[in-house]
């Protein structure tokens, strides 16, 4: 204080207000006030010129003292607003001079670099008044001019012109001039002087100079001393390779021990998802701030009240020295120190957080502003709003496309109240989207975010408790405006409303200029006062004030929210993300010419799909893998289900067929989409070449949103439209239109649905057409072009979900390409299983900071792998080197009541389980119900297929549990389980003739070691909830959990891997049947109806036999077709009779046996009518043998 007190008023000379003119120190009257009675130009006797020139040197002389004084408080730059017992000096840069309660942040907060720039310039404004005083000075000393004298025109007399006589020389004495000699000494002293104060300038000017630079150096070493201490360094940038991997030690549940941790545990928590990424701080040491100092045993007990807390302050003085990283410096650093990938999937997982994100962001040694659009390209989310008739409308958007009407938020001076806590109240009251002052972790340090501008968006649930009806982007300048001008003209121009919180009146008059322009422009703006306890009010103008003062936040919340809806109800300007680099000078990230070489090849491809209907792209531009992909598996799929006595010959005939269908592949040949495609990828690896595969997926997501939106709407209303006239008696024939209708439109968004790995399908459906063919030089690099692409991050498809099929040629190839790149290299085979929408592919994602597809409904169609690395240190203990993840298709979609998706299941389910070294069943609740009908048909492909020497292992993950002591809650439902699986076991070892006994005999397993039960995923209802941290933190035990099994058990080598999946797919093409039912009880049941049906179809056989041996014996005649359907009547009745009471009887069986009721039956009259066809053409061949020949007998 005393030194801002010093500071701002040094020197005490050409003070300027507004309302007042400084005058010169030469130029005040010095006269005695008696003088000014009668004479207006008298001269100044000899004596008194000599006592005037000796005040004027006086003068001179504080003047001097007073700049002396000045450029000593501005040079040593004391401690400000500090001060200590032993009153030790701190540098300018390490001490905040902001009143405590003046940031939106943090309370004690260091001097940000545009603070000591704003600081410099007032001290180069005291400078320069200092020396327009001394100009003064010495223009006046150079003139001489008479001294305290008025003239009635004011105009100044040359002293050599004009008499210097003294006051007393009014009775007649004679005016003397001065002398010669006097005036030539009065000009050398005027000249030292002025030489003096042109000297004492350029010493205050250099000294002026020299702190700016000082402090600007000492800006960047803590810059630099921030990044030390974090681990971090500006010029060597982190990749996503290089975190995402199995870590030797996670430091997720526990808080990090030293400062260098702190990187490693943000970045782990926030890929998981955890919003508490940014509560991270260092432990404290205790040694070093123990309350119990060693000499207070020495202590008498009469020590005053006064002493015991002096003892505490010198404490607390201890800590305060030793301060902490701010939490939003270790996000920024990080930041700062990322490459473009890694600071992409950063902010996506800041966003799923529900974190505000940076879209301003000054350099921290250039102080250059820079907009990341880039890591804005994969931020996308979903709204629902509701109008006035009470319709819903759904939508999912990028928010880089997003336009929204846009309410920025500014601070100018010094307040009590926080600006980030009170948006945040706007936002979401129960989550800290900016963080403030009260946050956890907030220390009295924060180097980075000043001048950082942030944005979030609030999204409406369509419920009446939305605070806002429709989508609305909120930005907070962090810091003043006073010192962060260029942010603040940006924010203006692109926003919708203004709303400015005010400090103090000395700042306010100070920017009075912007504050008016705010106030005159054509957008609404509200004024939030820190002094003024009044209520909202307003002019038609929109322009508002509410006070602050006294007031509650929720009052104040409510206030601007319905004051800022008013403003948005007005039509006025809205705001896009992607325009904000547009003409307004300010580095963009996406300007990096890698980065504008790979958008530009990327919208080479897409430009091929404008205009076009997003359900016939893939038939247009993807042929191979539509319907003659399709055939091709059918056929094959048909190769192993013959068992006819032609086997050979059939065998033969369905390979020809399939080998035409790879001839129509080949003929489809490389479409100008895949062309265009495969040329980019003909770069070597590298910055350029990730940036094109990130634009190309970009670019296509975005065009199967806005077609998948607006099948959705489609498809929502026929849903509806169905429902309605279901419930309609008399509509029944509407009805089947609007399910042909729902199944077209089902079928158009899965055509719609397109992206980066339908484009590597095609690629490998190209590639086997081109194995028994001559290949092309292209063709034969494709495998290559997968392996290099997968070890970029991305998945590869390993079984068709829309074909049910493993393409085995193509993975193999590309697993041999993998071989090569990295070595036979060992692996643990980690897949996942769950229904649909059941939160698999989140689930990896939160474990490994993966970025599978994820989404409300059937996102993943098929399986699809991918590499997870085991970090150096890691893999002498794991014995592999990565973990090779595989994620799976949900099961049981609404049309799984077909067989065909029966089918689909079955093999999806038992291809992941029986190939994987270890399978998590995923199942959301806490019954397995759902899933254990195909768990059985797993087991029963499982004992078959024994001979494949696997030893495959599962976990049971129970999630959306919300009780903490789910597991010891559900001891009994454990034990049921565990009771459910071997008694599913036991009924298919009994199918397959094993001897089985349990379920653990078939896959490892053991249920108090691997169940384990997950939160709920959302703290709260989306759009606006973010995840729930207990489910990242169920997430992660469950993963050391894995990581331990994993090293116990061993992986495998990507040869024997490459081996497994073809062993493993034949087989389960061999095992056709088993395929084709729900549950080892429904095979059962088949079985037993298989075994009757026998029984029917002999009975039928014998009875015809009989008939016909019965009339070869009683001599032979022609035999008409009526005859023998009266003979086979009475056998043909009893064996329906049979067969409709096998039906009825079956109590048990009888809900499963009606499905095939019908089947059977038709099956009988078939065999029936074939029996009577074929008795009469045998006998009526018989009878002909045996008839005599006429020619003969003659």
């Amino acid at each position: 204080m005393e030194h801002e007190a010093v500071a701002t008023k040094a020197p005490p000379i050409n003070e300027k207000t507004e309302n007042k003119e400084s005058l010169s120190l030469v130029a005040k009257s010095t006269r005695d006030p008696a003088s000014d009675d009668g004479d207006s130009q008298e001269n100044v006797s000899k004596d008194d010129l000599s006592r005037r020139n000796a005040e004027s040197s006086n003068q001179t002389q504080n003047l001097q003292e007073t700049k002396m004084e000045h450029e000593a408080v501005a040079t040593k730059a004391p401690p400000i607003n500090e001060k200590t017992e032993n009153k030790e000096s701190l540098s300018l840069d390490a001490k905040s001079t902001r009143d405590p309660a003046s940031d939106d942040g943090d309370s004690q907060e260091n001097v940000s670099k545009d603070d000591l720039s704003r600081r410099n310039v007032e001290s180069s404004n005291q400078t320069q008044n200092l020396q327009e005083t001394k100009m003064e000075h010495e223009a006046v000393a150079t003139k001489a001019p008479p001294i305290n004298e008025k003239t009635e025109n004011k105009e100044s007399l040359s002293l050599d012109a004009k008499s210097t006589r003294d006051p007393a020389s009014e009775d007649g004495d004679s005016q003397e001039n001065v002398s010669k000699d006097d005036l030539s000494r009065r000009n050398t002293e005027s000249s030292i002087q002025t030489r003096n104060l042109q000297e004492t300038k350029e010493e205050h000017t250099s000294h002026c100079e020299d702190r700016l630079q000082h402090s600007e150096g000492n800006f960047k070493s803590q810059i630099d001393e921030l990044f030390i201490r974090l681990n971090l360094k500006a010029n060597h940038k982190l990749k996503p390779a290089d975190i995402l991997q199995i870590q030797s030690q996670s430091s997720y549940c526990q808080e990090p021990g030293d400062e260098k941790e702190l990187v490693h545990t943000f970045l782990q928590r926030i890929l998981m998802g955890n919003y508490r990424a940014r509560h991270a701080s260092v432990k404290e040491r205790i040694s070093e701030v123990d309350p119990i100092q060693s000499d207070t045993a020495t202590r008498e007990e009469g020590d005053t009240f006064a002493d015991f807390f002096d003892l505490r302050q010198d404490s607390i003085d201890k800590t305060i020295h030793d301060h902490a990283i701010h939490p939003m410096d270790v996000q920024m650093a990080v930041l700062h120190c990322s490459d473009s990938f890694l600071k992409q999937l950063i902010v996506t997982k800041l966003s799923q957080c529900q974190y505000a994100l940076p879209l301003l962001v000054p350099d921290p040694f250039t102080r250059e502003i820079e907009f990341p659009l880039w890591t804005f390209r994969q931020i996308k989310k979903s709204s629902k709003t509701t109008d006035t008739s009470g319709n819903h409308t759904y939508k999912t958007m990028y928010m880089y496309k997003a336009e929204t009407p846009l309410v920025a938020f500014f601070r100018l001076g010094s307040v009590s109240s926080s600006k980030s806590q009170l948006m945040n109240s706007l936002i979401n009251e129960k989550h800290n989207t900016f963080f403030h002052r009260h946050c956890p972790g907030s220390s009295r340090t924060r180097l980075l975010m000043d001048g950082v501008v942030e944005i979030t968006w609030y999204l409406p649930s369509g419920k009446s408790t939305d605070h806002f009806p429709d989508c609305v982007a909120f930005c907070n300048l962090h810091g003043d405006i006073e010192t962060n001008k260029e942010q603040l003209e940006i924010l203006i121009e692109m926003s919708s409303v203004n709303v400015v919180l005010l400090g103090d009146q000395q700042h306010i008059s100070t920017n009075e200029g912007v504050l008016q322009r705010l106030f005159k422009g054509p957008k609404p703006l509200i004024y939030l006062l820190s002094e003024n306890n009044s209520s909202v009010t307003g002019t038609k103008s929109l322009k508002y004030k509410i006070g602050l003062k006294d007031r509650s936040q929720a009052t104040v919340s409510e206030e601007l929210i319905n004051t800022i809806n008013t403003c948005l109800s007005k039509p006025g300007s809205t705001f896009r993300l992607e325009d904000v680099g547009k003409d307004r000078g300010i580095k963009t990230d996406e300007n990096h010419p890698e980065c504008q070489r790979g958008k530009e090849a990327a919208l080479q491809i897409t430009r091929l799909l404008e205009g076009m209907d997003m359900s016939r792209i893939k038939e247009t531009f993807l042929p191979c893998q539509g319907n003659l992909w399709h055939m091709w598996c059918q056929k094959n799929k048909d190769k192993y289900k013959l068992c006819c006595n032609d086997t050979e010959n059939q065998v033969s005939k369905i390979q020809g067929e399939m080998n035409q269908i790879r001839a129509q592949q080949k003929e489809c040949g490389v479409t100008p989409f895949l062309e265009l495609f495969i040329k980019n990828l003909n770069l070597p690896p590298s910055d350029e070449r990730c940036y094109f595969l990130k634009w190309t997926e970009i670019l296509l997501d975005k065009y199967s949103i806005q077609g998948l939106t607006a099948l959705h709407q489609e498809y929502d209303a026929t849903w509806s439209k169905l429902l309605g006239l279901k419930h309609q008696h008399d509509k029944s024939e509407e009805i089947r239109p609007e399910q042909a209708k729902l199944e077209v439109i089902s079928e158009k968004v899965k055509a719609t649905n397109f992206g980066l790995e339908h484009i590597l399908r095609e690629m490998g459906q190209i590639y086997e057409s081109s194995v028994s063919l001559p290949m092309g030089q292209n063709e034969a690099f494709f495998p290559k072009f997968a392996a290099e692409i997968m070890l970029s991050g991305y998945p590869l498809e390993l079984m068709d979900g829309d074909a049910g099929h493993v393409p085995l040629v193509w993975v193999s190839a590309v697993l041999d390409e993998l071989i090569k790149i990295l070595g036979d290299q060992g692996v643990f085979v980690l897949s996942v299983l769950g229904i649909q929408s059941s939160g698999k592919s989140t689930m990896l994602n939160a474990m490994f900071g993966l970025q599978f597809a994820v989404s409300a409904g059937r996102c993943t169609r098929g399986a699809f792998m991918q590499l997870v690395k085991v970090s150096e240190e890691m893999k002498a203990e794991l014995k592999f080197d990565y973990i090779l993840v595989v994620d799976t298709e949900g099961l049981q979609s609404p049309e799984s009541t077909r067989k065909s998706t029966i089918r689909h299941d079955n093999e999806l389910a038992t291809f992941a389980i029986v190939l994987g070294n270890m399978t998590l069943i995923n199942i959301f609740g806490e019954s397995p119900a759902e899933i254990q009908d195909i768990f059985q048909i797993t087991v029963h492909i499982f004992l078959k297929i024994n001979k494949l020497r696997l030893n495959p292992s599962c976990m049971f993950i129970f999630q959306n549990v919300p009780d903490v002591t789910a597991k010891e809650k559900t001891m009994e439902g454990r034990q049921h389980l565990t009771e459910k699986l071997d008694n599913m076991t036991r009924l298919a070892a009994l199918e397959e003739v094993c001897d089985a006994e349990c379920f653990s005999d078939v896959i490892e397993f053991d249920v108090e070691r691997d169940v384990r039960y997950i939160a709920q995923l959302w703290e709260g209802s989306p759009p606006m909830a973010p995840p729930n941290p207990s489910y990242s933190e169920n997430i992660e035990e469950l993963k050391q959990t894995i990581i331990s099994k994993a090293a116990q058990k061993g992986g495998m080598k990507l040869s024997e891997f490459q081996t497994r999946i073809k062993d493993l797919w034949e087989a389960l093409l061999n095992e056709n049947f088993v395929f084709s039912f729900k549950n080892t009880w429904e095979i059962s049941v088949y079985r037993k109806l298989e075994e009757q049906y026998g029984k029917w179809t002999q009975n039928l056989r014998t009875a015809m036999q009989n008939i016909i041996d019965k009339r070869i014996k009683n001599h032979l005649h022609k035999v008409e077709y009526k005859e023998l359907v009266e003979e086979m009547k009475e056998p043909f009745e009893r064996v329906n009779r049979s067969l409709e009471q096998y039906f009825e009887e079956k109590k048990k069986e009888r809900g499963i046996l009606q499905q095939w009721r019908e089947k059977y039956k038709q099956h009988i009259i078939d065999l029936y009518e074939d029996l009577l066809r074929s008795t009469k053409t045998e006998l009526d061949e018989t009878f002909e043998k045996h008839i005599p020949d006429p020619s003969s007998s003659s």
